[in-house]
């Protein structure tokens, strides 16, 4: 079994409204020169949960981020005009939460971040939306999730950062 401490959550990339099915994506992922699909669990916007990657592989989703991580995506992240927008329905909400739930029981010390939690934190500080290299996916994950998140947690996000130090966040 492969040692998991991080769950990442990404979005598609597509357009609110716009279905897209792990076969597709593996074979965007195919063409990026990927062996396979690179998420572990691909939630459509009816809320469906799709395996992809087998969780015992080594996904790849995240930069320096894979050995030790599983990877969730959900359809959107876009709006109509290919802006990013949190276009996750309720159903992929709630999904999110049961895949979460479950991925914790069997990985209780995995901390729970967002792919653009990854990009470097340049003055230090933890973080924020003027460093971020892409805005996958369009909602903070650490907050979020943040009563799911391990004791250990250490969030890579100056907002949650903040909350846990009792400063006042936006």
């Amino acid at each position: 079994m492969r040692k998991v401490n991080k769950i990442v959550i990404h979005c598609t990339a597509t357009k609110e409204g716009i279905n897209v099915s792990p076969a597709t994506i593996k074979q965007w992922h195919l063409k990026r020169g990927f062996s396979d699909i690179g998420y572990h669990y691909i939630i459509g916007i009816d809320g469906k949960i799709n395996a992809g990657r087998p969780v015992s592989k080594q996904g790849a989703h995240v930069r320096s981020g894979n050995s030790d991580s599983i990877g969730l995506a959900y359809t959107g992240g876009l709006d109509l005009k290919g802006k990013g927008k949190d276009t996750r329905t309720e159903e992929q909400k709630n999904s999110l939460i049961k895949i979460l739930k479950v991925l914790k029981n069997i990985y209780p010390q995995a901390s729970i971040h967002g792919h653009r939690d990854y990009s470097p934190d340049k003055d230090g500080d933890g973080v924020e939306e003027h460093e971020y290299m892409k805005l996958c996916p369009c909602f903070n994950a650490e907050l979020e999730y943040l009563d799911l998140q391990p004791k250990s947690f250490k969030p890579k996000t100056k907002q949650v950062k903040d909350k846990l130090n009792g400063k006042k966040t936006k």
